[in-house]
């Protein structure tokens, strides 16, 4: 799930990712807002992941989570998806 909200006096579109990976021991958040480099998501009570990132209002960023290290998902309510260059897709986040 993604959440929204924006601060427009600030041009600023602060983003709540949650993901849900039952068998997951750790879920990474990784972007293009940081060069792809891994984030560490937390974990709720109820066994789902989250972070919140602050990203700049009217862009576009591509995303994936990474699981326990290795495998690669896509989030299933991102708001679109791209072609990526290694055969498969990511997600897209509209801020």
């Amino acid at each position: 799930m993604i959440k929204k909200t924006y601060l427009e006096k600030q041009g600023v579109c602060v983003v709540t990712f949650t993901a849900q990976f039952e068998k997951a021991k750790q879920v990474q958040l990784v972007g293009e807002w940081n060069g792809w480099m891994p984030e560490m998501m937390k974990r709720k009570k109820d066994g789902s992941f989250w972070i919140v990132k602050r990203l700049k209002k009217g862009r576009e960023y591509r995303f994936k989570y990474l699981i326990d290290g290795s495998l690669w998902e896509n989030d299933p309510n991102a708001d679109d998806y791209v072609p990526n260059p290694y055969g498969s897709t990511d997600s897209v986040v509209k801020c």
